[in-house]
């Protein structure tokens, strides 16, 4: 799709310097810019590559007056970052509106849809599904029985929502995503052989939430696995059964988090780490990458290592445990002058 100097310039309420009629279809950094390619300058340290790029159209700040002779064409802007940024957002959307259902797929006759439904080829819509307005539901997903979605949620290629879970407005799940498979419930007789425990729950994801690929929130053995809203999962993530995550929570790839721990609103979680089960995590609480919890957390804490503690403790520490060897040869010195003048 081709979009001319003086269309971009309207949606960014943008001043031209140079050609309205050029047309770009494709965007890049602005290093690598080519003829057709739309690009931004924001950050001074890449001023100079404005007079090289080949970028048929660069976004720059109103502020920006060239030195030297260039070829692209200028949109100038309040804010050039943010522009671009808007520009993506609105490229986005243009990308992702498809209409329509695609043939073959599976809608169930009890299944109730919204206007302006996509749902992409090999998708399978279960019994008394509900779905919004403006669903996009791309191929090869599934979403069984008695499921809820809301209106503006994007399902990517290959997400899984299994029977009686419910997603809010506003969301997006993206490709490998499962939602609502068996808590991991199991309990061993006389024999020590495991028997599974019915999950017969269900998971709920209220508003404005993102989850990332292959993230997979496992459905509650009794009442809701539930995630807030306004809450943003990486990619590779394991929820356990019964887990909760607060309002505007994030957590990096491949943290896991085990049966029935609570975890509040505002907290950053970075990526690997992982939670015991049964646990309160507070409200503003920072967790570095790799750190184990094995503990109930109090609001604001900041925490590093496994098992974690204070972020500032755990610097200090690593400190000392750099030169341990050093440490330990002047004790092991001290002990032989000690042990000489003895």
């Amino acid at each position: 799709m081709n979009f001319t100097a003086q269309q971009i310039a309207g949606i960014l309420e943008g001043d031209i310097i140079g050609d309205p009629e050029v047309e770009v279809s494709k965007l890049s950094k602005i290093e690598e810019g080519t003829e057709g390619s739309l690009t931004f300058l924001a950050n001074p340290k890449y001023k100079s590559y404005i007079y090289s790029t080949k970028a048929s159209i660069t976004i720059v700040n109103k502020t920006f007056e060239p030195e030297n002779d260039i070829t692209t064409t200028l949109i100038k802007v309040d804010d050039a970052y943010k522009s671009f940024s808007k520009l993506l957002e609105y490229y986005n959307q243009v990308k992702l509106n498809k209409h329509g259902i695609e043939q073959p797929s599976f809608i169930s006759e009890s299944a109730q849809v919204g206007d302006d439904i996509y749902v992409g080829a090999f998708s399978y819509i279960g019994d008394n599904v509900t779905i919004g307005k403006n669903v996009k539901i791309f191929p090869n997903s599934y979403i069984g029985d008695n499921v809820t979605i809301g209106d503006n949620t994007i399902l990517f290629s290959g997400a899984k929502v299994y029977s009686e879970c419910v997603i809010g407005n506003n969301c997006v799940i993206n490709s490998g995503v499962i939602i609502g498979a068996d808590g991991f419930g199991f309990v061993p007789d006389e024999t020590g052989e495991y028997n599974k425990v019915p999950q017969t729950g269900n998971v709920i994801i209220e508003d404005f939430v993102d989850i990332g690929a292959a993230t997979t929130i496992d459905r509650a053995t009794l009442g809701s696995t539930v995630i807030r809203r306004g809450v943003k999962l990486d990619n590779q993530i394991q929820i356990a059964h019964n887990v909760e995550i607060g309002k505007n929570t994030v957590i990096a790839a491949q943290t896991g988090i085990a049966g029935s721990t609570k975890i509040g609103e505002n907290c950053i979680i970075g990526g690997q780490v992982g939670f015991a089960g049964h646990l309160n995590i507070g409200n503003n609480v920072k967790i570095q990458a790799q750190s184990g919890i094995g503990r109930h957390v109090k609001d604001n804490e900041v925490l590093q290592g496994s098992p974690s503690f204070n972020y500032g403790d755990w610097n200090k520490s690593y400190v000392y445990f750099k030169n341990l060897p050093k440490i330990v040869k002047s004790i092991n010195d001290l002990e032989k002058k000690v042990n000489g003048n003895n």
